[in-house]
């Protein structure tokens, strides 16, 4: 078996199926499945985990995931308390299942080079969330051959769009067994809900059940990270969102928050994950953000 791989329940012979969430908290596992997958977060934030990739995510973005493309929708430790909320709406596909002889003709060759281009994933940039997400919405409300019909129209609007974020680089995790995928799933969830602590190596080799000096083989062979390259990145991206959320102080108590223990090794961490400092970083993003707005 490939890592924790999860088979999406199709209501009859269905090729395009549609799923709404409403729940306490995203699935919390590391998973893969045949199918491609389109998430339009209508409510909800945390860390989207692609392979070995991390990317912050909030209400009202849209991404979509490469068929057996191990990923998570981690969300924030508030939402395992009961009190908060996700919603999403997702739609599945297999480019390799029966949709494949639709995606051969020469009509829809474009379509099918956008999907081989992009099979490790993407975000789609803010300013298609609106007419994208309406787009989605249609497709649940429709059926038959008017579905399908709105179905391919989308795509073809994803094959004109130039300035994706891709998600991934080429797939080395599809191949991990299933016990693999549930050891590192259990490293992720360790780090993701406790970055904001000093954390050690003996810490997280502990919840793997290896010694510090098996988990550091271990963990760089098969994410490409080193265990402080993990921690790190993990903390700047949820250091990234709490500087664009408009609640926060000072970029030193979003430091101190995210488990920095001095405001120096922060930006000196931020400028190397990032390519910019904390302070420019916020600029660029309320900037673009006005721009958006105009």
């Amino acid at each position: 078996m490939k890592v924790l791989h999860f088979t999406i329940p199709v209501p009859g012979e269905r090729n395009i199926i549609v799923q709404r969430d409403k729940m306490p908290y995203m699935y919390p596992h590391l998973h893969r499945h045949d199918e491609m997958q389109l998430t339009w977060i209508i409510k909800g934030e945390g860390t989207l985990v692609v392979e070995n990739n991390m990317h912050p995510f909030r209400s009202n973005e849209i991404y979509c995931i490469g068929a057996n493309q191990p990923h998570v929708f981690k969300n924030e430790p508030d939402y395992f308390s009961g009190d908060l909320e996700v919603e999403a709406l997702t739609i599945f596909f297999n480019p390799n299942g029966k949709l494949r002889h639709l995606f051969e003709l020469a009509e829809t060759r474009q379509i099918r080079s956008f999907l081989h281009k992009h099979r490790t994933g993407f975000m789609l940039p803010e300013e298609t969330v609106e007419e994208i997400s309406g787009q989605i919405s249609l497709i649940e409300e429709q059926g038959g051959v008017e579905q399908l019909i709105s179905f391919l129209d989308m795509l073809r609007k994803f094959s004109a769009f130039t300035n994706l974020k891709e998600l991934s680089g080429i797939s080395e995790m599809a191949g991990f067994s299933e016990h693999e995928g549930i050891r590192l799933g259990n490293i992720y969830n360790y780090i993701l809900g406790n970055y904001a602590r000093q954390i050690t190596l003996e810490d997280v080799a502990r919840q793997a059940h290896m010694t510090p000096q098996a988990f550091c083989r271990y963990f760089k062979k098969r994410t490409r990270h080193t265990f402080v390259s993990f921690l790190n990145e993990v903390r700047i991206n949820e250091a990234c969102k709490k500087l664009t959320d408009g609640t926060f102080d000072s970029i030193s108590a979003i430091a101190y928050n995210c488990g920095f223990n001095s405001i120096t090794n922060f930006n000196r961490v931020f400028k190397s994950v990032v390519g910019k400092s904390p302070s420019e970083y916020v600029e660029e993003y309320f900037l673009h953000t006005y721009e958006a707005a105009s």
